[in-house]
């Protein structure tokens, strides 16, 4: 692998936490944020930190990542919320696993940090579809928004949930197609800003797990 991969931010309103998450990126990592209709400058907030921008004004978590992906220019990439709920340091042994060929896939499994981080409606629907996924061969415990993968691999999945889905579906095309997945914990914390759009409400999460299931049948 040659140079950093670029990391995907798919970003709706993260103004107030992305100082922050930038600033606890591995360095020298090349950063694009993916602003999905944000109105509370978000874009500005990274261009002034000198991270690339690209706009994808169809809203939805699947849309703004498959936006990233088109606009990456790294062999491999990584992606993961711009939040600040997970914990970059993880990145670079995510990366080598790829890098190196132990995995197709570099996936992340969310430890909580402390009580309350992670709400009991969004860690039992978490709970329900990774086991789900188990009895499909998918050897994953979590959907967790943070992977590494080379990025011409990604796009030939063809992923085409451009909403909460996206995830799932990835997780289920990269079975059928033989990847190699491997699972790291990655420590989860409160979010640097901001209301999560999944987990922050019962609605978001119901939501979300509508999107999900529907792969599933």
């Amino acid at each position: 692998m040659s140079g950093s991969p670029q990391i995907v931010l798919p970003c709706l309103d993260e103004a107030q936490a992305l100082p922050s998450v930038l600033a606890g990126l591995p360095a020298g990592w090349p950063v694009l944020v993916v602003d999905n209709g944000s109105t509370d400058g978000t874009a500005d907030v990274a261009r002034s930190l000198g991270a690339d921008v690209v706009v994808e004004p169809r809203r939805g978590y699947g849309a703004a990542v498959h936006a990233g992906l088109v606009a990456a220019r790294t062999e491999v990439v990584a992606v993961l919320d711009g939040d600040g709920s997970l914990d970059a340091e993880v990145l670079p042994a995510m990366a080598a696993t790829v890098a190196d060929g132990r995995a197709d896939l570099a996936v992340g499994r969310r430890v909580p940090v402390s009580a309350g981080v992670w709400p009991w409606h969004a860690r039992a629907g978490n709970a329900l579809i990774a086991a789900l996924l188990r009895r499909r061969g998918v050897p994953v415990h979590d959907i967790a928004p943070i992977r590494v993968a080379r990025r011409q691999a990604l796009l030939d999945l063809a992923v085409a949930d451009r909403a909460f889905g996206y995830p799932l579906e990835l997780l289920l095309r990269a079975g059928a197609a033989g990847w190699r997945i491997a699972e790291s914990p990655v420590a989860y914390r409160a979010r640097a800003g901001g209301r999560s759009k999944v987990s922050g409400s019962v609605r978001g999460t119901v939501r979300a797990a509508r999107d999900m299931t529907g792969l599933l049948r």
